[in-house]
């Protein structure tokens, strides 16, 4: 294809922090007062704030992905017990499934919500109980902020006794049926990273309805020490160094102020994608299910080929051309080297969807200025590759 006829001064990127300001009272306190570790005033009060919303106790950690290590953990699992994870996902929704020795059951997508396909999910959980050979615990992906269908989800799981994790990484703010996406299931794990919609540099968030698995995994996060009368650090159990420090808590205190507006701006980037490109043959928007209000996180198309003139692969040559930085959806886990050896339950969706999909700039900060060229250089892309420019 040829090159684009406009090249961005500046890289336009994917996603990438948006401080409100409001961050530098909480972090200014922490170094006044020296409170720089994993202790302290903004710590608790960041887990207060969330919990708030959430409706949940909750636990501040160091990332998403300890979130989801010690969720899976307070399931107590046994090496080799499976869990079932959908494919298409970011590889930090998995990897816990193998720091506690376990094997990952891989389940497609469907195409309502790009979520894992609950009717797989049923069938695939009737086969097993068939067999007595039930997994021991079921992740959620709630993926680029669009709601799974957690509802009928959990009624299946329920109806095996099996525990939900839910991964809301890219969902914080997002909801269903009024209520905030990550607290329906037994845990809930947040991602606070550079790349969400709201972050604390790194940084995650854990819920769960039972304070005592909260507590639990609040021991583990510090190490796990028990309490000693005579000054000696005692351990019983494995722990880790998975605590949020003070610094961060503070800005993602600043951060949690402005939720609200994030999500607002994200939503309104999204839609000014979906109502520009509309005319252009070939592109389809990422779907809306009912029953939800969803985040879109990132602003995702699919491209019918036949239609738009260029596949995927070619679009995100062109737009890196011209300076402006855009990835395929998620590659799935079942084609991953690391994981090639597990199964997976269908996973014909989730290719296509990552063949197909490509994410867009979406940061809260976008300007409509360099959101517009965007569209202008997908258009034009279109257009050359029909041979009518």
């Amino acid at each position: 294809m040829p090159q684009p006829s406009r090249v961005s001064l500046q890289r336009i990127l994917l996603s990438v922090p948006h401080l409100s300001g409001k961050e530098s009272r909480y972090v200014q306190e922490a170094l006044h007062t020296g409170w720089v570790s994993t202790v302290g005033p903004s710590v608790s009060a960041l887990e207060q704030e969330f919990s708030t919303l959430a409706k949940l106790p909750t636990l501040a950690l160091s990332s998403g992905t300890a979130a989801i290590h010690l969720g899976l953990r307070l399931f107590r699992l046994r090496p080799d017990d499976e869990v079932i994870c959908p494919t298409l996902t970011f590889v930090a929704s998995c990897n816990p499934i193998l720091y506690e020795g376990c094997k990952p059951v891989f389940a497609d997508s469907d195409r309502e919500s790009w979520n894992i396909d609950p009717q797989r999910l049923s069938d695939t959980l009737g086969q097993r109980a068939r067999s007595n050979k039930l997994p021991k615990a079921v992740i959620v992906v709630h993926l680029f902020g669009l709601s799974a269908d957690i509802g009928n989800i959990l009624e299946i799981c329920r109806r095996y006794e099996i525990p939900v994790l839910e991964d809301a990484a890219e969902a914080l703010g997002a909801t269903h049926k009024g209520e905030l996406v990550g607290t329906f299931g037994d845990v809930g794990a947040f991602s606070l990273n550079g790349n969400k919609v709201i972050t604390s540099g790194g940084g995650g968030l854990l819920v769960s309805p039972r304070k005592d698995w909260v507590d639990n995994a609040r021991h583990w996060s510090q190490q796990a020490c028990d309490p000693s009368s005579d000054g000696n650090y005692l351990h019983s159990q494995t722990g880790y160094n998975y605590r949020m420090s003070n610094v961060l808590a503070g800005i993602a205190r600043g951060q949690l102020e402005v939720l609200h507006e994030r999500v607002e701006a994200r939503r309104a980037i999204s839609f000014r994608y979906r109502d520009a490109l509309l005319d252009v043959p070939g592109l389809e928007f990422m779907p809306q299910p009912a029953d939800a209000r969803h985040l879109n996180w990132l602003s995702c198309f699919l491209i019918d080929e036949a239609l738009f003139g260029c596949d995927q692969a070619a679009l995100i040559r062109f737009l890196d051309t011209a300076n402006v930085e855009t990835r395929p959806v998620w590659k799935p886990m079942h084609t991953q080297k690391l994981f090639e050896r597990y199964e997976c339950v269908g996973g014909e969706v989730a290719e296509d969807l990552n063949r197909r999909g490509i994410c867009l700039p979406s940061s809260s900060s976008l300007s409509q200025e360099d959101q517009q060229f965007v569209i202008d250089r997908i258009r034009e892309a279109h257009l050359r590759a029909t041979g009518k420019w």
